[in-house]
């Protein structure tokens, strides 16, 4: 197996112009990703919405219960 280091020295004598399409198709698959991360975000709240099991509530209610506080009294 490859190590990291071994690609590194490897990048490193490639010509600036293919650094630069290395560059980018890093950038392009990470995007690519990170949509795909996104989308079976969406995918697994949907799924809690349809089930009932998903929590609702107002940006002080998500406050309150990150911070584990039931009266929201914090927030006053």
């Amino acid at each position: 197996m490859i190590t990291l280091q071994e690609i590194i020295r490897s990048i490193e004598v490639l010509p600036t112009e293919d650094r630069d399409h290395l560059f980018e198709f890093l950038c392009q698959q990470r995007i690519q990703e990170r949509r795909a991360e996104i989308a079976a975000h969406a995918r697994e709240l949907m799924q809690a919405v349809d089930a009932g099991t998903a929590k609702m509530g107002s940006v002080d209610d998500l406050i309150a219960d990150l911070l584990g506080d039931d009266d929201e009294s914090c927030l006053e």
